[in-house]
């Protein structure tokens, strides 16, 4: 298939601008985490959180200030991997639904947004399991503050999802009906952000889609009942249906994250890359396969019934 073959198939089975930074390959695990053997979570070795937001918010967000100069995005992920080296392996790397420009200026907001700003923080400690994390909520807090402070999203238009008793359970269900919202509720023109602290695994591939043989899966709190959040799922309830004209920025802070939106184009910070290339596994059959859940009616009513639930939960809980 050629290159301007494949650039179309690939804008029909994903209209949005969609863009992430991950914290290392599927193949890596992040510093805070490990993957998901039997359904048990690793043992954190005293870790605080994740080490791909925390060193993200080192370039971007230093002592709580924008950095003055205007970054490229080949600049931000090169920095990321400075501060990691020292004591970390993984390599941070941008995967994208459009072939970027990666030394291109980073933006979250893009030049003349006039849209919504909305985001999804997602931070899971996995409190009183095993393998429970001490950082997550941090990392989500942190970024909420970024986002506010510096790229002007307003806080009610910013779900949190933290295991902590107080706000939203990252539950699959609650967590899926987050992501769906989000994309049912984007429009052209519209931002939309979401960040992922936590743990992250992989399964065996049920569908056959996958060249290694697993999914890569977020694990929301309530894995050992409900399952794992695969990347077929992502695809389907977050990527896929984001419409065309909207902008959407994931940071995924877990490990075997590297294509867990499963994003045709690749640049990884590891020194040796100098522009984004196109993933050459990337097979957009797959993807026409996977019926991609839009807002319709069935669904808009599902997520307005969970947005109504949850704005009693906030009033209840006096946020």
């Amino acid at each position: 298939m050629g290159d301007f073959e494949f650039e179309g198939r690939v804008e029909k089975l994903i209209p949005a601008e969609v863009r992430m930074i991950s914290g290392c390959a599927d193949s890596q695990t992040s510093a805070d985490v490990g993957h998901v053997g039997q359904f048990q979570l690793p043992d954190p070795a005293g870790r605080a959180g994740g080490a791909c937001t925390s060193a993200l918010l080192k370039v971007l967000y230093a002592e709580e200030r924008a950095p003055t100069e205007d970054l490229s995005w080949v600049e931000v992920l090169t920095r990321m991997r400075e501060i990691l080296r020292g004591d970390y392996t993984q390599i941070p790397q941008l995967t994208s639904s459009r072939k970027l420009d990666v030394h291109s200026p980073f933006n979250i907001v893009p030049p003349g947004s006039y849209g919504t700003r909305r985001a999804v923080l997602i931070g899971i400690n996995y409190v009183g399991q095993q393998g429970e994390l001490s950082g997550c909520h941090n990392d989500a807090k942190n970024i909420k503050k970024y986002l506010m402070n510096v790229h002007g999203f307003l806080e009610d238009d910013i779900v949190c999802l933290f295991d902590d008793g107080y706000h939203r359970s990252p539950t699959k269900n609650n967590i899926i009906y987050a992501l769906q919202n989000l994309a049912a509720d984007s429009q052209p023109g519209d931002v939309a952000f979401v960040h992922y602290s936590g743990h992250g695994g992989f399964v065996p591939d049920d569908d056959g889609d996958e060249e290694d043989g697993y999914d890569e899966t977020m694990i929301p709190v309530d894995f050992q009942s409900a399952g794992q959040i695969r990347d077929d799922d992502l695809f389907k309830y977050l990527v896929g249906p984001m419409q065309a004209g909207v902008t959407l920025t994931a940071l995924m802070d877990c490990c075997h994250s590297g294509t867990i939106l499963d994003l045709p184009y690749r640049f990884m910070a590891d020194g040796a890359a100098e522009n984004m290339g196109k993933d050459e596994r990337y097979d957009t059959e797959k993807f026409e396969g996977i019926n991609v859940v839009f807002g319709g009616a069935v669904a808009c009513c599902l997520v307005e019934l969970c947005a109504c639930l949850w704005d009693c939960f906030d009033m209840l809980m006096g946020d």
